[in-house]
């Protein structure tokens, strides 16, 4: 896989994210954060387990302690920033809440300089255009009230800039699927740990209907075990900073499910020229950074 292969892998796992907003919105209050994040990571840890059994196996006793210290630090850092997207998301529009989500682009080449680590001029060029499309596309057309769902969701950002340096730098370490395998099973854990606190009735509390248990499989398959694990196989080969600028792109799928989906599902979406440059804005940017001269040395953040 060389680094343009690379980039298109992780375009293909902003697509699955996307389809987060949708999920969540099938989801009812009542469901909380930690249960959907208990359910999901564990059966995508089995899913995992269970399809490559032999290959986790071999590389646990490898080198047990290490994907154990790296599964345990991606994995609280995961479920925090999971956990403040999942809440600021419930109090935001579908539009200001994806983004929210797309500050991530801008926040991490700010930590990596702050960390004395190199960054391509071209990702920074793409960081200003995305921040500059984000601030467009919400500017003050926040719904008012957003304030606490928007300040959430910047924390979880910034966060989630922090797990994905730490993951770029694991992904080149370790087995993709074995690290994703674990990652999904340390989250479920922990998950279910906060879930037992704040409700001890755990499984017995939640309302099986047809439509949770649906959105839950589909959200375990796509977004937890093939989504995650294709994300860490990319960033064997890409740079942290390029891999948060393609997930701007996140936002252009989640304004396009706002527009074409019905009421019922999602919060309806207009695309008003303000959005709409904003989106032309992170799709160009995204363009400086995925297609990039073939053969070119890719950039370590690390």
């Amino acid at each position: 896989m060389n680094r343009l292969q690379a980039n298109l892998c992780l375009l293909c796992v902003t697509l699955c994210w996307s389809s987060e907003v949708i999920i969540f919105s099938c989801i009812p209050d009542d469901v909380s954060a930690f249960a959907t994040t208990c359910i999901t990571s564990l059966i995508g840890s089995i899913l995992l387990f269970f399809g490559f059994m032999k290959r986790i196996i071999s590389e646990l006793k490898r080198n047990r302690n290490g994907y154990i210290k790296a599964g345990l630090v991606l994995g609280i850092l995961n479920l925090i920033y999971n956990l403040m997207y999942l809440i600021g998301l419930n109090k935001l529009d579908v539009s200001t809440g994806a983004f929210s989500i797309s500050m991530t682009s801008v926040v991490l080449p700010v930590i990596l300089l702050t960390m004395r680590q190199h960054v391509e001029t071209k990702t920074i060029i793409s960081a200003f255009l995305i921040l500059v499309g984000i601030m467009l596309a919400v500017g003050t057309g926040a719904e008012s009230g957003t304030s606490l769902g928007f300040a959430i969701m910047i924390a979880g950002c910034i966060i989630r800039a922090f797990y994905i340096v730490i993951l770029n730098k694991s992904a080149r370490e370790y087995d993709p699927v074995v690290l994703s395998a674990l990652l999904s099973f340390i989250v479920g854990i922990i998950g279910f740990v906060s879930w037992f606190v704040s409700d001890s009735t755990t499984f017995a509390s939640i309302r099986w209907t047809p439509t949770i248990i649906a959105c839950l499989a589909i959200y375990s398959y796509f977004i937890v075990s093939f989504a995650q694990t294709l994300n860490i196989y990319a960033h064997k080969k890409t740079s942290a900073a390029n891999a948060t600028i393609i997930y701007s792109l996140e936002i252009v799928f989640s304004i396009i499910w706002g527009i074409s989906m019905p009421s019922d599902i999602v919060t309806p979406v207009t695309l008003s020229t303000r959005i709409a440059i904003g989106v032309a804005l992170i799709v160009f940017g995204n363009i400086l950074v995925i297609f990039e001269r073939t053969g070119r040395r890719a950039v370590d953040a690390n």
